[in-house]
């Protein structure tokens, strides 16, 4: 049924309140104590160290919504809640984690000063911004690092399966984390050397196992990328306004030959605007970052400034889809 507009005002104004009631959840690893079987209430309290009470009335309100299965003061698991454990192959957990850290969260509720300014809210609580509250709060970056980690693996693998790899001899994944998406792309392209590019307190906390992926340590503002084939930037550009985005193309021009391909992976907007879910996304990334998410069209004129022409975008199996580009 289409909900009544006063109904559907009142969903919208108390929204908030389900999401702190999946923050706190993950943070305290609910999901993890109940398996196959419904557990009481009362138990996973106990198991959690919370008051049983509370706990429960946080945990019907998820089943309202699907997340967990509540039946005669039990709690089981549906498949949405089976992702909030730690051991499931597609955990969200860090992602809820990571949203709901005081940082993140404050600055959703402190929106007002982004509208009023234009700025990123996350500054009125951290004046030098989100990367240097993540490397002066080690416990919050790693949160951060899991999360990103988490998001990544989750959706590597419909960037992997919509975008053929194999033919590019050298691909580097710019600002690429702890590399599981390169290590995914290298995984379908066995004839393929990857190069995984970020700043040096990223790549100094990194194992490289994969025999065919090296390390280089370094910032795309200030250092010299190294020469590729393709150049892989997923969930970065987002990250930022306009002239640092057309910096960090620009640098990419730099390092790459006249036959290079682009591949920027983003929830690229739909022109019309009209998806709640990308459009959130978007308000995160002004919230937070002072970024934005981009229509194709937003994202051709970024390519043009750099010395880049947006030849086509790719739809994957998830939300990201591949904006692909080549030299003028």
């Amino acid at each position: 049924m289409t909900q009544q507009p006063h109904e559907l005002v009142w969903t919208l104004t108390t929204a908030g309140f389900a999401a702190r009631c999946v923050h706190v959840v993950a943070d305290l690893g609910v999901a993890d104590r109940i398996d196959d079987s419904p557990v009481p209430a009362a138990e996973l309290a106990s198991a959690c160290g919370v008051d049983a009470d509370a706990l429960g009335r946080v945990m019907s309100l998820l089943a309202a919504h699907g997340i967990f299965d509540h039946r005669d003061g039990t709690f089981g698991h549906t498949a949405s809640s089976r992702l909030l454990r730690s051991d499931h192959p597609m955990t969200m957990r860090p992602f809820l984690q990571m949203m709901g850290l005081p940082i993140i969260w404050g600055s959703i509720t402190e929106l007002g000063h982004s509208v009023r300014t234009g700025r990123p809210s996350l500054e009125v609580l951290e004046p030098q911004g989100l990367w240097a509250h993540l490397q002066g709060h080690p416990s919050d970056g790693e949160i951060f690092g899991r999360a990103m980690t988490a998001k990544a693996g989750a959706e590597g693998a419909a960037v992997v399966d919509a975008f053929d790899f194999r033919p590019y001899r050298t691909i580097t994944d710019i600002g690429g984390g702890r590399g599981h998406l390169l290590r995914a792309v290298l995984d379908v392209a066995p004839d393929t050397e990857g190069i995984l590019f970020d700043l040096p307190e990223v790549i100094d906390s990194l194992d490289v196992e994969h025999p065919r992926m090296r390390a280089i340590a370094g910032d795309f503002f200030k250092d010299a990328l190294p020469a590729a084939d393709a150049y892989v930037l997923m969930e970065v550009l987002h990250d930022w306004p306009e002239r640092e985005c057309v910096e960090i193309l620009a640098a990419i021009r730099r390092a790459a030959h006249q036959n290079s391909t682009l591949l920027v992976v983003e929830g690229v907007l739909p022109e019309d605007h009209n998806d709640p879910r990308a459009a959130t996304l978007d308000l995160i990334m002004l919230t937070v970052t002072g970024g934005r998410e981009r229509t194709a069209s937003q994202m051709s004129g970024l390519f043009e400034q750099a010395g880049f022409r947006l030849d086509r975008v790719t739809d994957t199996a998830s939300p990201m889809r591949i904006v692909e580009g080549s030299p003028v």
